[in-house]
């Protein structure tokens, strides 16, 4: 079972001078849960390399278990140090692709060519496809077989407009995940928010936000079997 998780390279959050990334629980979470059940795990970003971590993902108010695990995991610690170009990933070597969030993906990944064909290529070939959080950005321009909207259609969730409202970055952000998902189709629902919630339309498996990350994972683990 070859897993590929895919990480944003982008560490500024637009013009405010402060940084973003990924977060920290979105990475971990699934991680832990793709390599406990014996997946072999490949981790990529658009420039390859380190990614940046959401320095806010590391406050301690957002440390979780999985967190805790991957901070004393030397092994974890050094993949994420050293992720392949996205340029260089081929679909067909992975059984399944997961997007952790943090704002970052709304800048770099939801615009990036190679993103955007992996996408593509997945989800047309029915293997599990996961983003949470923010990473439903990655969704602004895909398109499905049919040259609509890749979730026009679609049950999906995401980063909702009153949890970015609630973090105060609704008019930092390039766009609001929820709006977009809406506005390209996807028949857009919501749990209470900060609260798990993940949806699951056919291969493709979206979640809510941080609190969300695992059960994504765990739902594309139950595809993989």
């Amino acid at each position: 079972m070859k897993v590929l998780m895919v990480l944003t390279s982008h560490d500024q959050l637009g013009n405010t001078g402060k940084k973003t990334g990924f977060w920290l629980e979105e990475f971990a979470a699934p991680y832990y849960v793709f390599k406990d059940a014996g997946a072999d795990i490949t981790l990529a970003s658009p420039l390859g390399g380190q990614p940046p971590l959401d320095p806010k993902s590391d406050e301690p108010d957002f440390q979780t278990a999985a967190t805790a695990r991957f901070k004393a995991d030397p092994a974890a610690i050094a993949a994420l140090a050293s992720t392949i170009k996205l340029a260089n990933v081929k679909a067909e070597g992975y059984d399944a692709v997961f997007y952790p969030g943090g704002h970052g993906p709304l800048w770099d990944l939801a615009e990036d060519k190679n993103s955007i064909a992996l996408i593509e290529t997945v989800h047309a070939s029915g293997k599990p496809l996961g983003a949470v959080c923010h990473a439903p950005g990655i969704f602004r321009h895909t398109r499905g077989k049919d040259g609509a909207p890749l979730v026009k259609g679609k049950r999906v969730t995401g980063f909702t407009n009153t949890e970015e409202d609630g973090v105060q970055l609704t008019d930092v952000v390039p766009f609001l995940v929820e709006d977009m998902l809406k506005a390209n189709g996807g028949l857009y629902s919501k749990g209470q928010d900060w609260l798990p919630y993940a949806v699951v339309e056919g291969n493709l498996i979206t979640g809510q936000n941080p609190a969300s990350s695992e059960l994504v994972a765990q739902r594309m683990l139950e595809l993989l079997k």
